[in-house]
């Protein structure tokens, strides 16, 4: 039975689901890996970011394939793909679209005619989002959060699944913006994209100057898609997994009782209740893809650092002491106190399952 044919037939998760979640990785891994050599941290996170019904942003320096990296994971999804090169002179109408007066040839009369912008795709790639200035950054805001846009009057819905994967260039850079909090708030992940290692370096070498080129094939529908994101929310997650999740989140706040003392002297403000969402999310999601029905710790520490890097800001001392966001949330994730069930069947168990 394809993904198609099971998503009509099923309304809960089975174990015949959590294969296909986990098949349905694999192919589209696969897929991208005949463009792109190594960064198999990055695309693992794409993959959960895209089955959680998260946003995800990219940040490293020019060069490193990131835009390349997500028009192939485009091309091998069957849905609609846009791309929006974020320059200074973007204005939010050019991202939304915007109400045309037109005649209507019937009736002689002159009438608005909404005309959609790019966003209304399912995969929307935002380049170099921190080159626009803020006021066209915030034309997101909605669209992300909510799935719609407003002009003028009218809300307009947008297209299921929708999916916005942005890239930006450090802020180091020379004529970048940086994004707001709310912006940022909005990304379910920031992904940083590192140089390759050396052998991964030789072969992207070897496959760019050969001459010859990979097809990408189309592996997932759209509604296929839209099966496995419903599946996913249906893996288990104990009650003492969901303690352990708000317990590292209010960890972050330094004006939280529970908050250690080097989160107190090194951070300004800490993560609010979304990043706890995320958490769980991404950790249901990192679950299925690996086979299992259930979350463990494990898929907790693996999305910890992306959710939680761009949501923690540090102070003029953690700066002054080499400290970045990074090592804050390893430090927590190895300091807060986890229940004991590293297993997913004792999380069954504890679950009720």
């Amino acid at each position: 039975m394809s993904i198609d044919e099971h998503a009509a037939a099923s309304r809960q998760v089975t174990a015949e689901s959590v294969e296909m979640l986990h098949s349905a990785y694999h192919q589209l891994k696969q897929q991208v890996h005949r463009i792109i050599v190594g960064q198999e941290d990055v695309i693992e996170q794409l993959l959960i970011a895209l089955f959680s019904q998260g946003h995800c942003l990219l940040e490293g320096v020019p060069g490193l394939a990131k835009t390349l990296m997500i028009s192939t994971l485009a091309r091998s999804l069957s849905m609609s793909f846009s791309r929006i090169q974020f320059t200074p002179d973007l204005m939010p109408a050019d991202i939304t679209g915007t109400d045309v007066l037109q005649e209507n040839r019937s009736t002689g009369q002159r009438e608005f005619r909404f005309i959609p912008g790019p966003l209304f795709h399912n995969v929307v790639l935002a380049d170099e989002i921190n080159r626009t200035p803020p006021k066209t950054q915030a034309a997101l805001l909605e669209a992300m959060q909510e799935r719609q846009v407003t002009v003028g009057q009218t809300i307009h819905r947008l297209s299921v699944p929708f999916f916005v994967l942005a890239t930006q260039n450090p802020i180091e850079q020379e004529g970048t913006y940086p994004l707001p909090e709310a912006q940022q708030d909005r990304f379910m992940f920031n992904i940083k994209v590192d140089y390759p290692t050396l052998d991964e370096e030789e072969r992207i070498l070897e496959a760019t100057t050969s001459g010859s080129s990979a097809e990408v094939r189309k592996v997932l529908s759209a509604r296929s898609i839209l099966y496995l994101q419903k599946q996913i929310s249906q893996i288990i997650a104990s009650p003492l997994i969901i303690s352990y999740v708000a317990r590292l989140v209010r960890a972050t706040r330094p004006g939280d009782g529970a908050a250690p003392e080097f989160v107190r002297k090194l951070v300004d403000w800490g993560a609010g209740p979304r990043a706890g969402q995320y958490l769980i999310a991404g950790a249901k999601a990192a679950a299925a893809m690996e086979g299992r029905p259930s979350v463990s710790l494990d898929d907790v520490r693996k999305v910890a650092v992306p959710v939680l890097r761009h949501r923690v800001s540090t102070n003029f001392q953690a700066q002054a002491e080499g400290m970045a966001a990074e090592d804050i949330i390893e430090r927590l994730v190895k300091e807060v106190p986890e229940p004991n069930i590293p297993k997913y069947e004792d999380q069954r168990t504890a679950a009720g399952g």
